[in-house]
């Protein structure tokens, strides 16, 4: 099985100013020197945490994933973003997984953050996604979804190999962020890669990045903090395994806790 490179984009967020964040990001995406193999974008992108689904959702004929589409296409790379879409029953959170080939699939959030009213204007996702790229299989998350280890939990068989966070994590919980996501590599026997923003909302929340790329054992492989970051990492599929074969956690599962 190939290695798996990743790239992780940690920015500022303009608020609910859409237009300005698919330039910021463009130009960020155009200037990556690296080969790489999947593009990782932070959670609602395009506007920052809004609740303001009713004026900026779009559909899924809307300018980002059109956006989506042009620059994986360009980068003969699968792209992930999240952004507010309008659905059946209102407005998701939705992250936005897109091919080259300009195939689309989407995990639309399922915990909604009480505290900030999120439940109050989105519908919650019902299903997860698995994607497959390299041989890897993926499994996509939105940010308070880290907090629900049930949900995250790698009881598919085969299990996934990679746990995607998108996030717009707020500074103030910047170790839970931290302590979760080495716990989620840890208890997953897998990879994790959180993506962050930086920088302060609209609300007046600051956020410090603290994107991370994590292996299966807890290991912190890189992270960036408080800055822009533009970075690749490249993940060991032999790595993985051979942990898994090692310490074989994951048979030792408690199935009835799975959801």
């Amino acid at each position: 099985m190939q290695d798996l490179r990743v790239t992780l984009v940690q920015a500022h967020l303009v608020w609910e100013d859409v237009d300005a964040n698919l330039a910021a990001f463009g130009r960020l995406i155009d200037s990556l020197a690296d080969e790489t193999d999947l593009i990782v974008l932070p959670e609602m992108f395009t506007t920052g945490f809004s609740m303001q689904a009713a004026a900026l959702a779009e559909d899924m004929e809307g300018p980002t994933l059109a956006w989506l589409r042009e620059k994986s296409a360009r980068r003969g790379a699968d792209l992930v973003g999240g952004a507010m879409m309008h659905c059946d029953d209102g407005y998701v959170n939705r992250l936005l997984w897109v091919k080259p080939d300009g195939r689309v699939l989407w995990y639309d959030k399922r915990h909604l953050l009480g505290v900030a009213g999120e439940d109050k204007v989105y519908t919650p996702g019902t299903r997860r996604l698995t994607v497959t790229l390299k041989g890897w299989r993926i499994r996509p998350f939105i940010c308070y979804d880290l907090r629900f280890p049930a949900w995250t939990r790698n009881a598919d068989t085969p299990p996934y190999d990679l746990a995607l966070f998108i996030a717009n994590w707020p500074r103030r919980r910047a170790l839970h962020w931290k302590a979760l996501l080495a716990a989620r590599a840890i208890e997953n026997q897998c990879y994790v890669v959180g993506v962050n923003r930086i920088g302060v909302d609209g609300n007046g929340n600051g956020h410090c990045g603290d994107s991370m790329v994590i292996d299966p054992l807890g290991n912190v492989l890189f992270q960036k903090r408080d800055f822009p970051a533009l970075h690749t990492a490249t993940l060991s599929y032999a790595k993985l395994q051979a942990w898994r074969q090692a310490f074989g956690a994951l048979a030792d599962a408690d199935p009835q806790l799975c959801v």
